[in-house]
């Protein structure tokens, strides 16, 4: 993804993994075949690798720099977890070369937000030093929704998987370093960044909205994590939370955004990633933005 510019905000994509890595049947309970091969040709080709039969579907962050702060935007699965499959491929370094590469240090970032508190979206909250975890940015606020953290917060207490280790080792530092913002629904940063509640894949799971000079640009994290959601909106992964609030949420995002000039930065979407959304009856096109 190339740099966008939303008014005074810039935003860079840092990729820790793309290509092929779901099978859409796979992924989607409701997968239908028929309904698949009709949407296969009105979505943008680089989605789905068909001589594999997988979606092509990309581990990235999003680095936003406004005239006053530094904000990183989900932060993938990290290193040394010692996640199971398929969250342990290799060469998870690309992400780390591909934040300083853009200039920015880990002691430059202000705040982290985490579109939600999932294993693939708060790795590189900590790093692993001296055998404890702590946080990776030292001088930034984490921003996580406080209904969010309490209902891990709980299952991790019940020992559940989800959440696994994940809780433990990226939320929990975070917030016995004292780094933590835990917030509501309709947090605002400042009169750029502000969050949207779209509840549903997650407890609590919000986008993030970016508005500078009349421009519009929405992180939409794990809100879909492929464009046949556009074209099949009820399709939900079987990771969900709660599989009929995630459709309903995004079904109403993107009915809200649909024929706007609003720019969607999906996090599982591949490159070009950045797009525009169309209505189509009770279905929505995805096009990239390729200018």
């Amino acid at each position: 993804m190339r740099q966008i510019r939303i008014g005074d905000v810039t935003i860079d994509a840092v990729i820790e993994r793309e290509g092929p890595w779901r099978r859409p049947e796979q992924f989607f309970p409701m997968y239908d075949a028929a309904a698949w091969n009709r949407a296969l040709p009105e979505m943008e080709p680089e989605v789905f690798n068909a001589e594999l039969g997988m979606m092509n579907v990309t581990y990235q962050s999003f680095v936003v720099r406004s005239p006053r702060h530094t904000i990183l935007v989900d932060t993938c699965t990290g290193e040394d977890k010692g996640h199971p499959p398929p969250f342990d491929f290799p060469g998870k370094e690309r992400w780390r070369k591909e934040l300083f590469a853009l200039g920015v240090t880990y002691e430059m970032v202000d705040y982290v937000f985490c579109t939600h508190l999932h294993i693939d979206h708060t790795g590189w909250n900590t790093t692993l030093r001296d055998g404890r975890w702590v946080p990776t940015f030292p001088n930034a606020k984490y921003i996580f929704h406080k209904g969010e953290y309490a209902a891990w917060e709980a299952e991790h207490a019940k020992g559940a998987n989800p959440p696994g280790t994940v809780f433990r080792d990226n939320c929990l530092p975070i917030v016995e370093a004292g780094q933590a913002l835990l917030v509501d629904d309709g947090y605002a940063l400042d009169d750029l960044i502000t969050l949207i509640p779209t509840p549903g894949h997650s407890p609590c799971h919000c986008c993030v909205d970016i508005t500078s000079r009349g421009q519009r640009a929405v992180v939409t994290g794990d809100m879909m994590h492929h464009a046949i959601q556009c074209r099949e909106p009820d399709w939900c992964p079987g990771v969900d939370w709660d599989p009929k609030q995630a459709a309903a949420s995004r079904r109403r995002f993107l009915s809200t955004v649909a024929g706007t000039d609003t720019l969607l930065l999906p996090i599982h979407f591949p490159a070009p990633t950045v797009g525009l959304v169309t209505a189509d009856g009770d279905r929505f096109h995805y096009r990239y933005k390729r200018d």
